[in-house]
């Protein structure tokens, strides 16, 4: 059974592990949203099957599906990748499913956020999101971990950690008056420091530029490991993102992290500017209340919205003279990986990347 707990994981002695910590499986929720997917998801759901198959290569998947999409998800995705009938608005398990938290005794517990579709009415991508807000149970439930209740508006897309105590944010995320108005800067560093068990938050300014979740750092910077960081960069000084990059750069180069140490940063170029086109504007269905897609829209495509997996790394690719660079930079900057490119555009038209439509389960 999946117990509330009382406590804090702080105050029970469980942490956020770094992503390049051990896990024990990957999770994913099925997209089917006719008026965020285009064709009927269809394209979609041929990428996240690919991103599935690429992560099994490593270690387990789990993948979340509705009733009405389980036989055709069943159908689609390899036997090896476990299908769990479940309930849920879209498919961003990074950002309303559950961040998991360890213990130096096997333990494994997860932090269920409250979730708001990235605004609430004030700017959120969609409505009703109710169904997402129970992600985190449904999933502790299966797996039977205990649950944290965290009483803060958060996205697992809006925070990394290195797992020895340090935390990366965007104040345009988590400060954003959409989230959690109520609260101070210092209320919202302590309820991170209570629920990740960190002692130092490294605050970057704005996220990728045009980011529909009001600049997610998983999509601008994330660590390799402890006190190394990969950030997306363009040598371009008239394009939006060189000055959001430059101040991120400039922030992290002064950065010192919980245990006293300067980061090592890494620039890992940004592919083109990527817009949707007037065929895959066409492809999505106008709902009041959804985000529209609109032809001409520049989207938030980055490398480092990647995933570490048991010995490798899968990786957005868009078909773009920056993708070789990326995959050969990232190889080399992770050697003890092996590095997989995923074309991923489709998951980009929907609004996030490979990092975004994945949770990782980390081993106790």
């Amino acid at each position: 059974m999946s117990k509330l707990m009382d406590r804090t994981p702080r105050q029970d002695g469980y942490r956020m592990p770094g992503e390049f910590e051990t896990h024990t499986q990957t999770w994913m929720l099925w997209p089917e949203r006719t008026d965020n997917w285009r064709l009927g998801a269809k394209p979609a759901q041929a990428v996240f099957t690919a991103v599935a198959k690429a992560i099994a290569q490593f270690e387990p998947v789990t993948m979340g599906v509705s009733a009405g999409q389980f036989l055709n998800a069943r159908f689609q995705l390899p036997e090896h990748v476990r299908v769990v009938e479940m309930s849920y608005n879209d498919s961003w398990i990074r950002d309303c499913g559950p961040t998991f938290v360890i213990n130096d005794h096997s333990g494994v517990r997860g932090v269920d956020w409250d979730f708001n579709a990235w605004g609430g009415l004030e700017g959120g991508l969609y409505f009703p999101w109710d169904q997402d807000d129970l992600v985190p149970q449904k999933v502790l439930n299966i797996e039977r971990k205990d649950r944290y209740k965290a009483p803060l508006v958060l996205e697992g897309g809006s925070i990394h950690v290195d797992g020895e105590g340090t935390l990366m944010v965007t104040e345009e995320c988590l400060l954003n008056a959409n989230r959690n108005p109520q609260l101070s800067r210092e209320e919202i560093e302590n309820y991170l420091k209570e629920y990740l068990n960190v002692e130092k938050i490294i605050w970057l300014g704005r996220g990728v530029y045009n980011d529909e979740t009001n600049g997610h750092v998983d999509n601008l910077c994330c660590f390799l490991r402890p006190s190394e960081v990969a950030l997306t960069w363009t040598d371009d000084q008239n394009d939006p993102q060189y000055e959001i990059s430059l101040d991120a750069f400039q922030r992290l180069s002064q950065a010192i992290d919980a245990r006293g140490r300067r980061l090592i940063v890494h620039k890992i170029h940004q592919p083109d500017p990527i817009l949707i086109t007037a065929e895959e504007s066409g492809g999505v269905d106008s709902v009041d209340g959804t985000m529209p897609r609109l032809e001409g829209d520049r989207m938030a495509a980055s490398y480092i919205n990647f995933l570490m997996v048991n010995g490798g790394a899968i990786v957005p690719v868009f078909n773009d003279p920056h993708d070789e660079i990326a995959l050969t930079k990232l190889q080399e900057l992770l050697p003890e990986r092996r590095v997989v490119g995923v074309y991923a555009r489709e998951i980009l038209l929907g609004g996030g990347n490979i990092h975004c439509i994945t949770q990782q389960q980390p081993r106790g």
